[in-house]
């Protein structure tokens, strides 16, 4: 997928330089949890048992989001069927470098345009913690309204949201 200025494609495990960055930066830690990854080859490992197999069981799963011009990993973007949730997730995590331009933004629209034209969904849900501001904000710029509190994982309580494509 393309935007103005954004490209979005699927991980490779190419990409597990990038994804060790960002799955270790603080804010991935306190808002989306330690994913235990501390090398190339766990996150190599991380891209193949997650994005990878999603991409395989389902035709799709977060992508690596990047500048349309330079090619410069910024983030991740994407749709997760998650195991807890009954709809597909609408997930999103960016360095710190690109948030606050609007970028998280037009991925989470190309996202939510795939979702609709491509896969026929008529529903996306997505999940923060309460503390996470940010994101919720986000989430209601894009459409998204709050239906209540999910519990996660790991029992921590989550925000739902929800929005009909």
């Amino acid at each position: 997928m393309q935007t103005d200025r954004l490209a979005l494609r699927e991980v490779q495990v190419d990409d597990a330089g990038f994804i060790l960055a960002l799955i270790n930066d603080p804010d991935w830690i306190r808002f989306i949890g330690n994913k235990g990854i501390h090398s190339e080859q766990l996150a190599r490992d991380y891209i193949r048992q997650g994005p990878q197999q999603m991409y395989l069981r389902h035709g799709f799963g977060l992508w690596l989001v990047s500048d349309r011009l330079t090619r410069t990993p910024m983030g991740m973007c994407g749709l997760i069927k998650r195991d807890s949730l009954e709809d597909v997730d609408l997930g999103f995590a960016f360095m710190p470098a690109f948030r606050g331009q609007g970028i998280a933004e037009e991925a989470a629209r190309a996202c939510m345009t795939f979702a609709r034209q491509q896969l026929g969904m008529q529903r996306l849900v997505a999940i923060t913690t309460p503390d996470n501001i940010a994101s919720g904000r986000l989430l209601e710029r894009l459409g998204f309204v709050l239906e209540g509190m999910q519990p996660g994982e790991n029992g921590q309580p989550l925000k739902l949201f929800a929005i009909s494509l």
